[in-house]
C-alpha cells in the first residue's frame, strides 16, 4: 500500500494537479516529488492512478527553441522513417513491428533490396 494520500476522482483538495493539468496551466512538475494520487476506480479492472503535484511548487514551462524544435522535428522523423525501404511513411512506425505496414505485409523474399536514390550506391547500415 502506498504511503501517499489518496483520494477519489473529482475529490482532491484545491492546490494539487495531475501533469496534463499543470501543462493546461503552462506549468511542470519542476523536480519536486509526487504529493498524493488520485484514484478513479473501473468496472472489471484496477483503478486508474494520477500522481498529483503542488502547483505552488511547479515551474514555468520552458520555452521551445529553435534549436529544440529542430531536434524534435528529427526525432520524430526518425520514427516515421521506415528502416527498410527509408521512406517517411507519414505515420510512427510501430516499435511491434520494426518496419513500416507494407514491408511487414510483403513476404521477404518478394521484398526488393533498397537500391537507394538514382544515381547513389544502395544502401548499406551503419557497422555493416
Amino acid at each position: 500500500m502506498s504511503t501517499l494520500p489518496t483520494y477519489r476522482w473529482h475529490l482532491a483538495p484545491e492546490g494539487l494537479a495531475t501533469r496534463r493539468q499543470l501543462r493546461a496551466l503552462g506549468l511542470r512538475p519542476g523536480g519536486q516529488d509526487v504529493v498524493a494520487e488520485v484514484h478513479r476506480p473501473r468496472r472489471r479492472r484496477g483503478p486508474l492512478v494520477a500522481y498529483l503535484y503542488r502547483i505552488d511548487c511547479a515551474r514555468p514551462v520552458r520555452p521551445m527553441t529553435p534549436a529544440r524544435r529542430t531536434a524534435l522535428a528529427a526525432a520524430m522523423r526518425a520514427r516515421r522513417t521506415c528502416p527498410n525501404c527509408l521512406v517517411d511513411v507519414g505515420y510512427c512506425i510501430p516499435r511491434s513491428l520494426g518496419m513500416c505496414v507494407p514491408c511487414h505485409d510483403t513476404p521477404e523474399g518478394a521484398r526488393p533490396a533498397f537500391q537507394g536514390p538514382a544515381g547513389h550506391p544502395p544502401f548499406t547500415p551503419e557497422g555493416a
